[in-house]
């Protein structure tokens, strides 16, 4: 095998709930992930000694060397023992600091490429500890599963059943929030120490888009909306046009919904589109994208 592509799909956080603050300076996080059809392209190559890359699709990604793919293929030729000698081709479609995890969704589907080029080395297991060390995002995306419950700074997952596949919107307002900006503006509201309520999920009561809208919430969404009063607008269009879930991604700065039927949500993109926003229409996804030789 000389070659493999593989899709790398954006998320969004179905729950994202900020809990206490760990003594590392970190705050850890519950999240339920979902990805979707949204996605990147990634073709791995084998080539000359090194990692080279190319990017297409108008979207910014940063220097070569500061590249979460690129880092991620080094990462796995230092856990081989080899070194690397391939091209990366990353075709761009999910917005970059957007909240979607595309860079996160690329590294991972680079850790999954290349195992498939070597021919399955690697357990899950190993992918998965790699992918910690390259960013809290990183390993629901290797897990395996469209749906995950998520602690921590990502280290903790559970795989859940993928629920049925539904139309989704994401919408954009051209504008970044930075995820530091955010996280110091959720600790000045909150005031210093903050203990989480008590809340009790049972993963069977995960298994309906009704259950996992009683529980959908994001924490980052009143501080962003705060600073990009924009989205607040985009988000009430989605809920008019009847999402059943409309929420922020991530740390934003974009926004989605989940919708039960496609006409709803073509509905909600003539409203968003009409607030100058760049939208996207997506689906959930029911399982995670697996390589194909090229």
């Amino acid at each position: 095998m000389n070659a493999v592509a593989i899709d790398a799909p954006a998320k969004v956080n179905l729950r994202l709930c900020i809990l206490s603050r760990e003594e590392s300076g970190f705050h850890s996080l519950e999240s339920l992930f979902c990805a979707l059809s949204l996605s990147d392209r990634v073709e791995i190559r084998r080539g000359e000694p090194g990692v080279r890359i190319v990017v297409d699709g108008g979207i910014e990604v940063g220097p070569p060397e500061r590249n979460l793919a690129v880092r991620a293929a080094r990462r796995f030729y230092a856990e081989l023992g080899e070194e690397p000698a391939i091209d990366l081709h990353l075709s761009k479609r999910i917005p970059s600091a957007a909240g979607l995890g595309g860079g996160s969704s690329d590294a991972a589907a680079v850790l999954r490429g290349l195992d498939a080029l070597h021919g399955g080395v690697f357990p899950r297991s190993t992918l998965v500890r790699m992918a910690i060390e390259l960013g809290s995002d990183v390993p629901f995306f290797v897990c395996g599963s469209a749906l995950a419950l998520g602690w921590g700074r990502g280290e903790r997952l559970l795989s859940l059943p993928s629920l049925p596949p539904r139309p989704v919107l994401v919408a954009h307002p051209g504008v970044s929030m930075p995820t530091a900006v955010a996280f110091r503006r959720v600790a000045e509201l909150r005031g210093g120490a903050y203990e989480p309520s008590a809340v009790l999920i049972d993963p069977a009561e995960l298994a309906s888009w009704d259950a996992v809208s009683s529980l959908a919430a994001n924490d980052f969404e009143p501080v962003v909306v705060e600073r990009i009063p924009l989205l607040a607008d985009a988000l009430d269009a989605m809920r008019t046009a009847g999402a059943r879930i409309a929420l922020l991604a991530g740390s934003g700065s974009s926004v989605f919904g989940v919708f039960d039927r496609e006409e709803d949500r073509d509905r909600a993109l003539s409203l968003v589109e009409a607030l100058r926003m760049r939208c996207w229409r997506a689906e959930t996804l029911d399982a995670e994208p697996e390589p194909t030789v090229v």
